[in-house]
Parts: C-alpha cells; sequence; structure tokens
C-alpha cells in the first residue's frame, strides 16, 4: 500500500479530510465515555521536535497512548541529527523501526526531504510554512459550534504567519470565507494566498475583519524563533490586539479560537479569557488530540 504523508491539508482529498474529521469527532464521543479501541495496537509513532511544544506532543503521544499504540519523543541533542546524520539516512531507519513520523520543525524544506526519503507517512506538527494539524482541531470546533462550517465567515486578525497560510488553505478546501486582517509588512505569502482560491479579502483594520464574523482567530505576533523582532512586532501589530469591546462586532454565537499559548497584553488583552465568548479556545485545544487520533489512523491503518 502506497504511503501517504501529512505535510499540508492539501496532502489529503477534501473527502479523505472530511472522513477525518467525522472519525474525530466520534472518537471524541468515546473519549468521553472513557471508550478506547484499540486500532493502533502495536504501533509506535516516532516524533522529532526541533522546537519546544506543549499540545502537540501531549495530543500525539496521549492519542497513540489511548489508540493501543506508543510514541517516542526524540529531538535532535537526543539522537544522531544532532550530530550531522543526514535526515535521509534518519528517514530510511526509522522507516524500518516505527509506524510513522511526525516532525516539529522550523524549515518545511527538511519535512520534504524526510518525506521523500521515508517509505512510511510523515506528519507535520508544525513548520515555518503552515500548521495542518492545528487547523484540523479548528474546523473540528467550528463543526462543533455551527455544523456545517461552508459559507461561515472566518476572521484572522494578525501575522500572516504558518498558522494563518493553513486558513488560507482550509478556506478553499473546507469553502468558508475568510477575512485578513495583518499589517502590511507581515501579510501571508502570495503562493499561500493563492491556495484560498478566491475565498479570502484582505480589509485594513480588524475592526473590519471582525464585523458580522462567526469565527475570530489570532495566533501569537511573535513565533519561537523570532525573539529578536519583538519590539518591531510590538510597534507594527499596535491596534491589532483582541479584545472583549472588539468581539461585540462580531457575530453574537461567535467562536473565537487561538491556537495557543497566548501572551496576554499583546495579541490578546489581558482580560480576554474571562469573557465567556472565548471559552471555545479549551475546546479547540482538547481537539487536537481527537483529530491528531482520526488522522494517525487514516494514515497507518488506511
Amino acid at each position: 500500500m502506497a504511503k501517504t504523508d501529512f505535510l499540508t491539508l492539501n496532502s489529503l482529498s477534501p473527502p479523505a479530510l472530511f472522513k477525518v474529521l467525522e472519525r474525530a469527532h466520534a472518537l471524541k464521543n468515546s473519549y468521553h465515555a472513557r471508550e478506547f479501541s484499540q486500532t493502533l495496537k502495536q504501533h509506535v509513532l516516532a516524533m522529532i521536535f526541533e522546537k519546544s511544544s506543549t499540545r502537540t506532543r501531549v495530543s500525539f503521544e496521549a492519542g497513540m497512548t489511548q489508540l493501543g499504540g506508543s510514541a517516542i519523543f526524540l529531538s535532535p541533542t537526543d539522537t544522531q541529527l544532532g550530530r550531522g546524520e543526514p535526515l535521509e539516512d534518519t528517514a530510511r531507519v526509522l522507516s524500518e523501526m516505527v509506524s510513522a513520523v511526525m516532525i516539529r520543525t522550523d524549515d518545511h524544506n527538511k519535512l520534504e526531504r524526510f518525506a521523500e526519503a521515508a517509505t512510511i507517512p510523515v506528519i507535520n506538527g508544525l513548520s515555518d510554512s503552515c500548521h495542518p494539524c492545528q487547523l484540523l482541531a479548528d474546523v473540528q470546533t467550528m463543526q462543533e459550534r455551527f455544523g456545517d462550517v461552508r459559507n461561515l465567515r472566518v476572521a484572522w486578525i494578525g501575522d500572516g504567519n504558518n498558522v494563518c497560510h493553513s486558513y488560507l488553505e482550509a478556506a478553499n478546501i473546507f469553502e468558508f470565507n475568510l477575512t485578513v486582517a495583518v499589517p502590511s509588512s507581515y501579510k501571508p505569502a502570495p503562493e499561500w494566498v493563492e491556495k484560498a482560491n478566491g475565498r479570502v479579502t484582505f480589509v485594513d483594520s480588524p475592526e473590519d475583519a471582525v464585523k458580522g464574523a462567526q469565527v475570530v482567530t489570532t495566533d501569537v505576533w511573535t513565533s519561537m524563533g523570532q525573539e529578536n523582532e519583538i519590539q518591531d512586532r510590538l510597534r507594527a501589530f499596535n491596534g491589532y490586539q483582541i479584545t472583549p469591546a472588539l468581539l461585540d462586532s462580531a457575530a453574537k454565537d461567535v467562536c473565537f479560537l487561538h491556537c495557543l499559548p497566548a501572551h496576554k497584553g499583546e495579541e490578546i488583552s489581558d482580560n480576554l479569557f474571562a469573557d465567556s465568548r472565548t471559552n471555545s479556545v479549551w475546546s479547540q485545544a482538547g481537539n487536537r488530540l481527537h483529530a491528531q487520533k482520526a488522522l494517525l489512523e487514516h494514515l497507518i491503518n488506511g
């Protein structure tokens, strides 16, 4: 059976993505009923982290355990990668020992090289280009709130970063309408804008983006590896903070999303999480577990 990787959302067909999400909802129901299947019994996931993580590591590791398998955490300092072993050699070796590999990296090209050499599924746990696993959880959260996500009004506020890139890709696949408000110097890459296939509108201000939006989402202004840019970014993103007052312009049943961790006082106001309209961020975080379990089943078992 030919292996399937998950490097971007478009690695899977739309029908396959909807099937994964359907399974994610079922797995969440089973989780709350404390019913755990053994669909990945004896399977092992290798997890390579070049960046620190809470949600990605815990959700993949717990997910494999709940499905009857196991996960191995690997960092560059723990492996021969840190001593210069070529990615391709590591990919070939791990292909002989585990069922799949999840990689969190600052260089999407590394993912592509690893996947090219591996004979097992390779999953993007986050790269500098995109974050497809996050969008699976986000769309699952939208489905829980609204059912059908087609033609939803979704507003992205802040940096045109890797998560924004995946939102652009998702807008076309799941057929929601995305409005983006970002400073001119921090717009998403043009090749990712093209992936939205016309389902994105750029506006000048957060107020314009949020008006009537059913989903409002954001991310940190300064991502890992950009710490030397923090002062420039704080100046550039002044006025792009999500506050309760800004959410007042959104739809009454607005679903607020943030991939976390949040920097309170920067992209969100200090008191935002005290607002009941933001409770959806906790379900969103939890859905990383269920969406990724469904993804693992799909990639490993077919």
